[in-house]
């Protein structure tokens, strides 16, 4: 909860609770209200406007009162306007689910049912209150139930879109949002094919704002999902920021950032970042140790050439873990080299192709840093034992050439 309330948003509140104490019999108002410490008066009062009673009251306190009354009253009773208030106070501390976010996911429903297992009018039941909620303006039906049933079932003549609008998508809290976004990604609503297809274009679009919608576990057999905060990184970031930007800034580490900035919105462009990085990196070790390379050099030939210089070679040990360590180390990298070919942006698709998830661009992005640190690292530890080469990095466009 914020340490200051928005006046708009308390405002808001303040009307909210006079409305839901306004719902009860007018001689129950007065009781209600010094209930809820908001202080008591003459029940002639309250039957001349219960609305009136309960306002004057709520004016009389601070927001905090305020916002304790709403919480009291709710733990009491039903209210959902009141509780979507409430709830979209305690999210402002929070990152927001913007306006573009939520009519992205809106516009996924173009293309699913918002159920296909169970009526859709099923599902909206279990996460509004429609049967209390009125309908949308101007309209002659009575609630939002009623509309939805006349306009979805009756006639058709609405869209999906019209639908989640007028449910109030677009401004509920985190909260319901989330509920919904968890729910129509339910076993209930679709099948674990659908489920899957999804809950991937679901969770691309959270991650633009720092959230996912991953899987929290299983029932009879089938996934469900849940939103919660997107990771922010791996624990090595930092620490692999640090490595390659005192090795070099400009290049290398430039390219480490761009790779972290897109593991979960351009997954494709993050595994294509992962392998350059690595190329840069021998690239610049080679020039830096006198070595050449050509430019037709993919990343495998890049590392055994590096290898070499750096005495990595699993051959040259006979130590048996450093010999697996070693093999692993050069299987990572031609493991990149194939992911990328295989998942990355560098070539057309196609329409078969795998796309690539969030985490494969985690798994690919982790790894390459994780190399890269430790070939910077090994080439330093080389130029302690051996004595200083190089007083400075060489741009690999020299090709090794320092020109003075």
């Amino acid at each position: 909860m914020p340490a200051s309330f928005p006046p708009a948003m308390i405002k808001e509140l303040r009307h909210l609770l006079a409305s839901a104490i306004a719902e009860v019999k007018a001689y129950n108002v007065p009781g209600l209200c010094r209930r809820l410490s908001l202080g008591g008066g003459e029940e002639q009062e309250a039957f001349a406007s219960k609305y009136k009673y309960a306002h004057k009251r709520i004016a009389e306190v601070s927001p905090e009162q305020v916002v304790a009354a709403s919480r009291q009253l709710i733990a009491e009773e039903n209210h959902f306007v009141l509780a979507e208030q409430l709830a979209k106070i305690d999210e402002l501390g929070g990152p927001a689910v913007t306006n573009l976010t939520r009519r992205r996911l809106i516009a996924l429903f173009d293309s699913f049912p918002l159920a296909r297992d169970i009526e859709d009018i099923e599902l909206i039941r279990g996460l509004w209150p429609i049967a209390s909620l009125r309908a949308p303006h101007p309209s002659d039906e009575a609630s939002l139930e009623d509309y939805f049933y006349r306009h979805t079932i009756r006639n058709d003549d609405i869209t999906t879109r019209d639908v989640l609008e007028a449910l109030g998508l677009l401004s509920c809290s985190r909260a319901q949002l989330f509920q919904f976004l968890a729910a129509v990604t339910a076993p209930e609503a679709r099948p674990e094919i659908e489920q899957v297809e999804l809950a991937e274009k679901i969770d691309a679009l959270l991650r633009h704002d720092g959230y996912t919608l991953a899987s929290a576990g299983r029932i009879s057999g089938s996934p469900f999902f849940a939103v919660r905060l997107a990771p922010t990184g791996s624990p090595a970031d930092d620490s692999i920021s640090a490595v390659l930007a005192a090795f070099e800034p400009t290049q290398v580490h430039a390219r480490w950032t761009m790779a972290m900035e897109r593991r979960a919105s351009e997954p494709s462009g993050a595994i294509t970042l992962a392998r350059t990085l690595l190329e840069d990196v021998c690239k610049w070790i080679l020039d830096q140790a006198g070595e050449t390379w050509q430019e037709v050099d993919d990343l495998p030939v890049l590392y055994r050439k590096l290898a070499k210089v750096l005495k990595l070679a699993p051959d040259g040990h006979t130590e048996k873990v450093f010999k697996q360590i070693l093999g692993s180390c050069q299987s990572v990298v031609e493991s990149l080299g194939a992911l990328r070919n295989k998942l990355s942006d560098a070539h057309s698709p196609g329409p078969k192709r795998a796309r690539p998830q969030a985490r494969h661009a985690e798994l690919a992005v982790n790894l390459a840093g994780a190399m890269a640190t430790f070939l910077v690292a090994t080439w330093e530890a080389r130029q302690s034992e051996g004595g200083d080469k190089s007083s400075a990095p060489v741009s690999p466009e020299s090709n090794g050439k320092i020109e003075g």
